[in-house]
């Protein structure tokens, strides 16, 4: 997983990762970093996912709780992206 992302993984610490279904695309895995730091990866199913986390010692939250989102801290780049995003309607 870590090689995959090309080593976008966060540290130091311990990660915690949330999988995510997205449809054909497969599974999104987002990691976050007991450091706040986040990074996502995706899979082409959900038990593939599961699998990545199991074999790189990752914890896996069945969904977002609130004290996961708290921690993450985005860049300046994410919000800056954000930013530039319109709403469509």
């Amino acid at each position: 997983m870590v090689t995959a992302s090309g080593g976008a993984a966060p540290a130091p610490g311990p990660a915690t990762a949330v999988i995510e279904y997205v449809g054909k695309r497969g599974a999104r895995i987002v990691l976050v970093g007991s450091d706040g730091e986040w990074a996502d990866q995706f899979a082409d199913d959900t038990d593939v996912a599961r699998q990545a986390c199991a074999l790189a010692g990752v914890a896996v939250e069945n969904n977002w709780e609130r004290e996961l989102m708290d921690q993450m801290r985005p860049s300046n780049d994410l919000w800056r992206s954000m930013a530039r995003r319109t709403m469509a309607r």
